[in-house]
């Protein structure tokens, strides 16, 4: 690529700016429905189970969406953005600083969660870690509230670095199955209403907000900066493995391990059938977005 490419000349001249501007308000109010869709769904329908069959297969497939988003989506695109030809080959092309940054963000997030856990789940002071201090019965109640706390803070995070693709419906789609999972757990938490509401409303609003923000800054930004690409790749990379550990930990581990799923082998097998095709849908919207 040459230097003028790196600088943003030739951006311009194939760029159709009102045909972008478009596409970008239809990607705003796409992703706000679907955000909204998603989550609403566990918190409007009261009479919905969470703890049934349905849900959990659900669950499952929501689970698979957002692992294929990790590492087919996010972490190609973080690759592709710190080892671009914009960026000088020292030390970007040296080291594998995606997945350095995507191990770091999980890292970071689980350190928090078993940090929160422990605080709420454990008596304090030294008889804590000796067994003879007394546990309260409302300590477990807790440890779900703070879990669905935690996985609101990493949906947060992760809505931060979102950007307009080819394809909305890639982030679209994403977006729905993402907010249906957060949306259970924020159920199962039994937050009180206005938490939830409070909760949900900054879930749906963050990425289009983002969409929006990156809209009104699009006529002076070179997204092959070296700023900008760095930057891009960090966050992406720290995304990655936030959702990596979001699906793995607070879906499939929390359900797969559980003995309920051990127990019941039909739920198995759908379970396991709805978390492949969600991942493989997802992983499918690769070849457009």
């Amino acid at each position: 690529m040459t230097n003028s490419s790196c600088g943003g000349a030739e951006l311009e001249l194939c760029r159709d700016e009102s045909a972008a501007l478009l596409l970008k308000f239809f990607a705003i109010a796409s992703i706000l429905l679907a955000g909204m869709a998603g989550i609403a769904i566990p918190l409007v329908r009261k009479h919905l189970r969470t703890d049934g069959n349905l849900f959990v297969a659900a669950k499952a497939f929501a689970a698979g969406v957002i692992l294929a988003t990790g590492f087919v989506h996010m972490l190609s695109d973080a690759t592709e953005a710190l080892q671009h030809p914009c960026l000088p080959s020292f030390p970007w092309s040296k080291f594998p600083f995606t997945g350095f940054f995507a191990i770091g963000g999980m890292h970071i997030v689980g350190m928090h969660a078993h940090a929160a856990h422990h605080r709420h789940n454990h008596p304090h002071g030294n008889n804590a870690c000796h067994g003879t201090g007394d546990v309260k019965e409302h300590s477990h109640s807790h440890s779900h509230i703070e879990e669905g706390e935690e996985t609101d803070v990493r949906h947060v995070v992760v809505s931060q670095s979102l950007y307009i693709r080819p394809l909305i419906a890639a982030l679209s789609f994403h977006q729905f199955f993402e907010g249906f999972a957060l949306g259970g757990c924020i159920s199962q938490a039994q937050f009180k209403a206005s938490s939830a509401t409070i909760m949900a409303w900054f879930f749906a609003l963050t990425t289009p907000l983002g969409v929006g923000i990156g809209t009104a800054i699009s006529s002076g930004y070179n997204p092959y900066s070296p700023g900008a690409l760095i930057t891009q790749g960090i966050l992406d990379s720290s995304s990655s493995g936030i959702l990596v550990y979001m699906a793995l930990v607070d879906l499939i581990a929390a359900d797969f391990l559980s003995k309920r799923m051990s127990c019941n082998f039909r739920l198995q097998i759908l379970s396991y059938c709805m978390l492949f095709i969600g991942a493989g849908l997802m992983s499918s919207l690769a070849i457009w977005a």
